[in-house]
């Protein structure tokens, strides 16, 4: 944990093994397709990465509507030059600038998004940096436009047990919110409407929940 964001792993000396530990732990393959059908870019979309890690959504978005603006967002220099030579190796087009969530209407333009996606970043967060990275989605998007979410959620049963691998390099404080089902609850404070889970998937790190919510 760093004084200003947790890094990936929760660890910057674990950032390195993140897309393997991802992909080994998450059922990532699964989810993030599931993720990406529901987002579904298109041309001419700008598109906002919450928390875009190294980019792994980022560009399978660019991929799937290299016509869309694709911008990933995140606080973690080191995690964001992994990211980039991502893109130069793919030669992608995603735009990726530093800064926290709570950071995206200011640094990014308020209203400009068609959509917002984030994908395992809001359990990390401490409760005012959920509800404030909320808040400055909902600033960031369109009237009408969607939020996306793939994050651990309400946890029950072994997933709860599972869960706790996750609480131990993230951290409990900020983590447990999120095992409890908090996320709906804040979405909806923050001003979205339509808040809905809408897939809901085990893994051997607890459940993964996707949720999706519009701007009003």
């Amino acid at each position: 944990m760093t004084a200003s964001f947790t890094p990936a792993l929760g660890h910057a000396a674990l950032s390195g093994l993140y897309d393997p530990a991802i992909a080994l732990l998450t059922r990532e393959r699964l989810w993030r397709a599931r993720l990406l059908d529901e987002v579904a870019p298109s041309p001419g979309e700008t598109i906002i990465d919450l928390g875009c890690g190294t980019g792994s959504l980022a560009l399978a978005m660019a991929r799937r509507a290299p016509e869309a603006r694709i911008i990933g967002l995140d606080p973690d220099a080191d995690i964001l030059a992994r990211a980039a030579a991502k893109a130069d190796r793919e030669g992608g087009t995603v735009r990726f600038v530093q800064g926290f969530a709570r950071d995206a209407a200011t640094l990014l333009g308020e209203g400009l998004a068609n959509k917002v996606v984030s994908s395992l970043v809001f359990h990390q967060l401490p409760m005012a940096e959920k509800r404030a990275g909320l808040a400055a989605s909902r600033r960031a998007l369109r009237l009408g436009g969607t939020l996306h979410v793939a994050d651990y959620g309400r946890q029950t049963g072994v997933m709860r047990l599972l869960f706790r691998l996750v609480q131990l390099l993230d951290g409990y404080e900020n983590t447990q919110p999120n095992a409890d089902g908090v996320l709906p609850t804040l979405m909806a404070e923050a001003g979205f409407g339509q808040v809905r889970e809408i897939d809901l998937i085990p893994t051997a790190t607890g459940s993964i929940s996707l949720y999706r919510a519009v701007r009003r």
